[in-house]
């Protein structure tokens, strides 16, 4: 009976010593980008953006490509930094490759679909601000900025369907900012001051 439980006790910092440098090693590198998106949530909500988006790039160095859904709402509120550190077009290219991405994939989270579908809209509708001020023509801009109404109009029509009055009404008058926008006379356009998240 002793040399049984001699024989557990030898074994136990072997099993430990397997996890810890097996799956354990993963484990941490989890808690290590949990910290980091933490961080980046509380630079985020004092307004320290340039801050947050580094911090959310490092969590999404560590974040495994299997853990799909943390990784999409990491890139996310990486890109809603963006928007506010002067990266808009990183910014835009990340969310339509994101909403693509979700769109493909019969799993994918519906919230956060439709939370990705809003900040590329978003991104849409100050990338068509940008190009009519540089003088772009109808034909390189229209494309976005109709994007951006269509999807405007689908969310405050499925937030008015899911009761949600208060998305409904924010996602209207998106939609209606962004009708405005694609009939402004451009010399209107640039007696406005830019607009700001």
């Amino acid at each position: 009976m002793r040399m049984v439980l001699l024989v557990c006790w030898l074994i136990v910092p072997v099993a430990a010593g397997a996890y810890h440098f097996g799956p354990g090693q993963q484990r941490m590198l989890l808690d290590d980008a949990q910290k980091l998106v933490e961080q980046a949530q509380q630079d985020a909500a004092s307004e320290q953006w340039a801050e947050a988006e580094t911090k959310y790039e490092q969590a999404l160095e560590l974040l495994p490509e299997d853990r799909v859904h943390e990784r999409r709402r990491v890139r996310l509120e990486r890109a809603k930094a963006q928007m506010l550190v002067k990266k808009l077009p990183v910014a835009h290219r990340d969310m339509k490759a994101l909403v693509e991405e979700m769109q493909q994939d019969e799993n994918a989270d519906a919230d956060l679909l439709n939370e990705s579908r809003r900040v590329l809209a978003n991104s849409q509708y100050y990338i068509t601000w940008l190009m009519r001020l540089e003088g772009k023509s109808k034909s390189q801009w229209e494309p976005e900025i109709e994007s951006a109404r269509q999807t405007f109009r689908m969310l405050a029509e499925d937030a008015k369907k899911a009761g949600n009055n208060d998305a409904a009404e924010q996602n209207q008058k998106d939609l209606e900012s962004s009708v405005r926008l694609a009939r402004m006379d451009l010399s209107d356009l640039q007696g406005l001051p830019l607009p700001s998240q």
